[in-house]
């Protein structure tokens, strides 16, 4: 079961994470937010996970499609709450 409470956290984050990364213009920024988003994804309930990643075990781990991931999650996690 996925929990209110775990939607609006996992939204806050990855929001403002997101934020930051489209913005940001220095590679090592870029590279401690897709580390910090890649080890919460491990540890996030994997029904959440699930729910937004349409079934790809790389979905917010792959450096190429970083940028893209972290948007669609957003929107996903935003029609949830």
């Amino acid at each position: 079961m996925i929990t209110k409470d775990s939607i609006e956290t996992a939204y806050s984050f990855l929001h403002q994470k997101q934020r930051i990364y489209v913005h940001s213009t220095l590679d090592w920024q870029k590279d401690d937010i897709e580390l910090a988003i890649s080890d919460y994804a491990n540890d996030m309930s994997q029904e959440l996970y699930d729910a937004f990643s349409g079934g790809r075990a790389d979905f917010l781990r792959d450096h190429k499609r970083f940028q893209e991931d972290i948007t669609k999650a957003v929107e996903i996690l935003e029609k949830m709450l």
